[in-house]
């Protein structure tokens, strides 16, 4: 399908660049010599330069005084302040052309963060790893945003350039190669994107196009203002830029309860997933769009829109971490604190209905009801996990759930988590039960690095009084170098056991479980005061799952009924142990 047109394009002839810039009278190309470019009525300049091939390099100058990057750049091989580099993406010889994709039922998820994930950290580096996502039985690789930012550490929720692949990683090549060689392994590739903000270092659109944001802030910036057709078309361009030239198989919007629509309007998520479903269509490709949002909104979601037609196909359930980390951890510090009434009382309600606040007043929502009804919804519009980045990365030591909760108790969360009949997620290096920390980190200077080190210290005041210097810098090149994950560990006997029961988990989700998802509906669940958790759901084909779950520390018997079914996890009989889970498919 046809892009929204910002940035460099090849052409037959040469290179077309595009610049929106209303606030500037005057722009010039950056080639070898500045060449005046042509101005419309609304803003846009435009030249064309004949003879000109990819891998040329070229800013903006704005009104004979500002050089700027291209904010539609497709690459920055010398970060956010260099010049752009046109790039050929119709010129990659993919070798998996024929590739469209997976249906969502078999989506098994993985969050890794590209710079971290193996010792090179590079785009090309993954590609090593494939072979042991696919064997462990994980089906869709979803790496956190890669949108240029500033340096060369970056969680990458700080990008400023929406188009171009971060250099630190490789080049757009390099991350093709990646897609590609996924894609041969049918893998699915997903890429979280951020269009709630930009990041602090590098933006410059605020000179020459102001009319990008408003007046009001979010708590990254400014409210980026969607109520101007080319502010829309800038981020839908980008979401199918990702999917088109580097063929993403999904996106994952980042924090989209900060995206803010002027009232009247139809909402650019509703704009933007029209768009992809128009490429879904026309390409005969899976392309699914994943949500994160605070605020709960069950109607932006539908898993069963084949092609997006304004919803979404799902969304992070943060309600089911938060519940389940309380139980593991009896943690009860900023939003745990709404889920400490009823921890397995939480769980059983987003097992049996999606979301566990669906309008009931939240305190760490400032008390005001947060959510809508989700019971309606099918398991699969919702993702589950045990763990992600930000509530590993958001502590101030980086802990995961293996350094703060007993094993035992972990792996039967994990028996849930990966056998219900919602999409679960997996953070990397959790299929071994890693302990390496994930903390927060970033390569910022000056000012601004002060500001992030006083930022966090406010947030973690407790943290530095308890462990003073121990509290790692997110400034210092060794906590991004502490975070880099420790393959080598998958050989050591806890670590191996770890990996075999999440392989076996997946192997029971791919036989019993995936071809039963479309149709599901949830049926109910149940937390008794003596830790037993019971819920079931109506398969697709007609099935009954159910499952019996003893989070205590003491063993349950269960009736006669809670035993009926053939089981697919877990010990057969009466006696469930101690954190112990059973599940049972009955028959139609």
């Amino acid at each position: 399908m046809t892009k929204p047109r910002f940035g460099a394009r090849v052409t037959a002839d040469g290179v077309s660049f595009v610049l929106w810039a209303p606030a500037a009278r005057q722009v010039d190309l950056l080639l070898d010599n500045p060449q005046p470019m042509r101005r419309d009525d609304d803003g846009w300049f435009r030249l064309d330069v004949g003879g000109l091939a990819a891998g040329a390099r070229y800013k903006f100058r704005i009104d004979g005084a500002l050089d700027v990057p291209d904010p539609a750049s497709s690459f920055q091989p010398d970060d956010v302040f260099g010049p752009s580099e046109v790039i050929d993406h119709a010129s990659y010889p993919w070798k998996s052309a024929g590739w469209r994709g997976r249906r969502w039922e078999e989506a098994v998820l993985i969050e890794t963060h590209v710079g971290t994930f193996t010792q090179g950290g590079t785009y090309r580096a993954v590609i090593d790893r494939l072979d042991h996502l696919v064997e462990t039985g994980i089906t869709a690789l979803e790496l956190m945003p890669i949108a240029d930012f500033f340096g060369q550490r970056n969680w990458g929720y700080d990008g400023v350039l929406w188009y171009a692949p971060d250099s630190a990683y490789g080049r757009p090549e390099d991350l093709k190669a990646l897609i590609d060689a996924a894609h041969q392994r049918r893998l699915m590739v997903f890429l979280d994107v951020v269009y709630n903000h930009f990041g602090p270092e590098g933006n410059f659109l605020y000179h020459y196009a102001p009319r990008f944001f408003t007046a009001a802030e979010t708590p990254w910036g400014s409210v980026i203002d969607y109520g101007k057709p080319e502010v829309r078309a800038f981020a839908i361009g980008s979401a199918l830029h990702w999917l088109c030239d580097y063929r993403f198989d999904g996106l994952r919007f980042d924090a989209v309860n900060h995206i803010v629509t002027p009232p009247g309007e139809i909402a650019m998520l509703h704009d933007l997933s029209t768009a992809v479903g128009k490429l879904a269509a026309e390409t005969g490709r899976h392309i699914h769009l994943v949500l994160e949002n605070g605020d709960n909104i069950a109607s932006l979601l539908d898993p069963t829109e084949e092609r997006p037609r304004g919803k979404f196909r799902a969304q992070w359930n943060d309600d089911y971490h938060h519940a389940f980390h309380v139980l593991l951890t009896g943690e009860s510090h900023g939003y745990y604190g709404d889920y400490q009434r009823s921890p397995r009382g939480h769980i059983a309600r987003a097992l049996a209905e999606g979301f566990v606040y669906q309008g009931e007043v939240a305190a760490f929502w400032g008390n005001r009801p947060r959510g809508e009804p989700s019971r309606a919804l099918e398991p699969t519009a919702f993702v589950s996990f045990l763990q992600n980045h930000d509530q590993t990365g958001n502590r101030a030591l980086g802990e995961r759930l293996d350094a703060l909760a007993d094993p035992k108790q972990v792996e039967a969360a994990l028996a849930i988590t990966l056998l219900a009949p919602m999409i679960p997620m997996l953070f990397m290096g959790e299929e071994w039960g890693s302990r390496r920390p994930f903390l927060f980190f970033c390569d910022f200077a000056g000012e601004l690095a002060d500001a992030v080190r006083q930022g966090r210290r406010r947030e973690y005041d407790w943290a530095y009084a308890k462990y003073g210097d121990a509290v790692p810098d997110p400034l210092d090149p060794e906590t991004f170098r502490a975070c880099v994950l420790d393959w080598e560990a998958r050989d050591a006997a806890p670590e191996r056991e770890r990996l075999m029961l999440v392989k076996r988990l997946l192997e029971v989700r791919r036989r019993e479980i995936v071809s039963r998802l479309a149709g599901a509906r949830h049926g109910g669940a149940r937390a008794r005061d003596d830790g037993l958790l019971t819920a079931h759901w109506h398969m697709g084909d007609g099935a009954m799952l159910t499952l019996a779950a003893n989070l205590s520390a003491t063993a349950i018997t269960l009736s006669a009924e809670q035993t009926t079914g053939t089981l697919v996890w877990g010990t057969d009989g009466d006696h469930l142990p101690a954190w112990s889970v059973c599940w049972r498919l009955a028959p139609r």
